[in-house]
């Protein structure tokens, strides 16, 4: 008997490729017969990512469309090879399901198996659904939405399912306040040069209240080494600077206070944390994306929300030193956040596939 496949699409960032990598898996733990296949760009970053995770991958030459000025040109030109790309694979491999979770590369395949009459679902983590999954949204079964403001974009095809993140998140136990405020910098896995540029310039406003504070700061690559010098400078000896750290949850279980951007997937990774947040969404984020999306825990009192125009040394150091003097508003915070959470949302998207693919995982054979 032929194993019944599913294709999860999309990718080109780590807010795209994580959830997707999440919900395989607890849809391979529910029905461990399924023949899973990841199809995404030829980005190096991903393809080292799915190596990692030892996923079955297939690579796409494709490009995006939207807000690239003349390289969009280029994105015209190769979007015949990658609808032909796309035809080939699910000729190949013939899905009973494909699930786009975002971004350009989803765009192709997800559409084609639409047209085909395989059974599609798309997943969107952002507040404002992104350029391709509002060009899909007329052509498939489902549309999964992480905020409850998404829903009316997807009209009947949504369902409120939140967005999948490992569940270590979930797992973590409430910290417990001590006399230091630990505060976790990062801007996500390559780093953000503008929080880095702006904590360093704030350690010098932060130095009276340095035996007071824990910070912990991912830096990526590129900054690595500048940031690292400027924590030594100004006498900040207990605190921890990496370019990457791998286990982001327990990072997350020892933070007090969250300083980042406001990307789906951290946001997600906080929600399901409970804690509580700086975000500083990145000026440049698509369609200001990142901004509406930190307006979500920003409007449950889950988090502070400082765009970058007014994201100074004195107004970051200030909020900082504001929290380790009161300590309940971060109490407060983490509560507020909880009531984002959706119980689950993996098990309930993988449960949502297998009931498009009119499966059960007592239907699959062990």
């Amino acid at each position: 008997m032929r194993r019944p496949g599913v294709i999860i699409s999309g990718g080109g960032t780590g807010g795209h490729l994580y959830p997707a990598l999440v919900m395989g898996r607890k849809l391979m733990d529910l029905a461990p017969e399924i023949a899973l296949t990841y199809v995404g760009t030829r980005r190096e970053v991903e393809g080292r990512i799915m190596a990692e995770h030892g996923v079955r991958f297939i690579p796409m030459r494709i490009e995006g469309l939207k807000g690239r000025g003349l390289k969009s040109l280029r994105g015209l030109v190769v979007l015949p090879l990658a609808f032909a790309h796309s035809l080939l694979v699910l000729a190949r491999t013939r899905p009973a399901l494909v699930v786009g979770v975002g971004g350009y590369s989803s765009g192709p395949i997800v559409l084609l198996a639409s047209w085909l009459r395989i059974p599609t679902v798309i997943l969107e983590q952002n507040a404002r659904p992104g350029f391709t999954n509002r060009l899909l949204r007329r052509a498939v079964r489902k549309a999964v939405a992480a905020f409850p403001s998404t829903l009316p974009a997807f009209k009947d095809k949504g369902v409120l399912l939140g967005n999948p993140v490992r569940e270590e998140f979930y797992r973590l136990a409430a910290k417990k306040r001590g006399a230091a405020l630990d505060v976790l910098v990062f801007g996500g896995s390559q780093g953000s040069h503008f929080l880095n540029a702006r904590i360093t310039e704030a350690l010098p406003l932060l130095a009276t209240a340095k035996e007071r504070l824990r910070l912990t700061h991912q830096t990526g690559v590129h900054d690595l080494a500048a940031v690292t010098a400027s924590y030594r400078a100004r006498g900040f000896d207990r605190a921890e600077v990496a370019a990457y750290f791998p286990d982001m949850a327990g990072y997350f279980g020892r933070a007090d206070l969250v300083l980042c951007r406001a990307g789906a997937t951290t946001l997600a990774e906080l929600i399901a944390a409970r804690k509580a947040s700086i975000l500083v969404p990145f000026a440049g984020a698509a369609e200001d994306h990142q901004t509406l999306n930190a307006r979500e825990l920003e409007s449950v009192g889950g988090a502070v929300v400082i765009p970058e125009a007014e994201s100074t040394a004195g107004a970051l150091a200030a909020r900082i030193l504001g929290f380790l003097d009161h300590p309940a508003e971060l109490d407060a915070m983490e509560r507020n956040v909880a009531r984002l959470q959706v119980e689950d949302p993996a098990g309930r998207i993988a449960a949502l596939c297998l009931s498009l693919m009119k499966r059960s995982p007592k239907e699959i054979p062990a």
